[in-house]
């Protein structure tokens, strides 16, 4: 199976050898030399995986791991390190980590990780109180989206337009109804933030198929089934 694996590792002789390795395995593979870059690529991409390296300039892998964990994203998150003491890992699988694997490893060792990883995932997270639209699941209760059977990389607020877009059955959703049931009653909205956030959500969403948000000008978005 092909896997879209964004690649956090700073040592760049060590982050070619990887992408060579994975790419030859038959993934595609995008890599980031520091935490930042990888948020922002995490934003743009709906990646199958993250390999994480821990010890990285600016935001380090810890810190990037719990912000995306703290946003909702349930991007599944192997990390890589150096670090292979027990309170070191205890603190990766605390912080979010799906698993936990010391400096060096075998590429083929690593690609069987990935697979088993996945497959677990498969297996814990198949949806039981979703709901849907057209090839659109959600899941309200564990904060998870597909689109036509890939999960969704979601920050909370994207998860939860898409929510109220689901639920309404394809029925027009105000802006003033999401900014009620996003925001709050005293949220003062800039003049796009809604559009922003819409804008972010269709690019995710169009990863996997056709814009499914139609926009009803001057009035609020709907989902086409």
């Amino acid at each position: 199976m092909s896997l879209l694996i964004l690649l956090v590792e700073d040592d760049r002789q060590l982050q070619r050898q990887l992408v060579a390795q994975l790419s030859q395995l038959g993934h595609e593979v995008l890599a980031a030399d520091d935490g930042r870059k990888a948020l922002v690529l995490l934003g743009q991409h709906a990646f199958d995986i993250l390999i994480l390296d821990w010890m990285l300039p600016h935001l380090d892998g810890i810190d990037l791991l719990r912000q995306l964990r703290e946003s909702g994203m349930n991007v599944p998150v192997l990390m890589l390190t150096a670090l292979g003491q027990i309170p070191d890992k205890l603190e990766g699988f605390e912080a979010g980590a799906d698993d936990y694997v010391v400096k060096p490893v075998d590429a083929l060792e690593l690609n069987a990780r990935l697979h088993a990883l996945l497959r677990a995932r498969r297996v814990t997270e198949q949806p039981t109180d979703t709901v849907s639209a057209g090839d659109i699941l959600v899941s309200p209760t564990r904060v998870l989206a597909w689109r036509g059977g890939q999960a969704l990389n979601l920050s909370r607020t994207e998860f939860n337009l898409l929510l109220e877009l689901v639920r309404a059955d394809g029925q027009v959703v105000t802006r003033a109804m999401l900014i009620e049931r996003i925001w709050g009653h005293d949220f003062v909205p800039t003049t796009n933030i809604i559009d922003s956030h819409v804008k972010h959500l269709r690019a995710k969403l169009i990863q996997h198929g056709d814009d499914p948000i139609g926009t009803v000008r001057g009035i609020g978005y709907q989902l086409r089934a």
